[in-house]
């Protein structure tokens, strides 16, 4: 997660995980390469993405995710903002679509403002090596951990229903 946190942060308080495993899911929206330059320019992708919400085809539920893949990367992160789709067809020609594999993950809560995600994702970096888990890299075109909005997240007061989801080994 070290690329998705590269701006120095105050330490959050940071809650115990709780654990999931969860079922794959196949996400659709829009994605963009970011480096520590353009990753302030990261809530237009969402605001780009927002009005797609609900008109979506195939789409399963409201929930939103933010992928994030190669965070360990020094190029920069690949970041899709997008919703669980039942199948890919139909999708529009700018939308991209990805797998979030089945497998077990430590769940962080986030319960400040959306823009102060780096500072939970700082904090759970710093979280792992004093804890007796591993995060899990063994599927190569799976995200590195991913952002989960519930339907509590309300975009307008950027609060809400916000955890971040790390693939660990079992």
């Amino acid at each position: 997660m070290s690329q998705a946190t590269m701006k120095k942060s105050p330490a959050a308080q940071l809650e115990g995980p709780r654990f999931e495993n969860s079922k794959a899911l196949l996400i659709a929206g829009l994605s963009e390469h970011y480096t520590s330059e353009t990753m302030k320019n990261m809530p237009e992708l969402w605001q780009r993405f927002a009005p797609h919400i609900g008109n979506i085809p195939g789409q399963v539920g409201r929930v939103a995710y933010g992928l994030c893949f190669n965070a360990d990367s020094h190029d920069g992160i690949d970041y899709l903002t997008g919703v669980e789709i039942s199948s890919a067809s139909g999708l529009p020609d700018e939308f991209s679509f990805a797998t979030i594999p089945a497998q077990k993950y430590a769940v962080f809560s986030h319960r400040e403002h959306v823009s102060k995600l780096y500072e939970t994702l700082d904090a759970i970096d710093k979280w792992f090596p004093g804890s007796s888990l591993k995060v899990s890299r063994g599927v190569p075109e799976g995200p590195s951990f991913f952002e989960r909005y519930s339907e509590e997240f309300n975009p307008q007061t950027g609060m809400g229903g916000m955890e971040v989801w790390v693939p660990i080994q079992s």
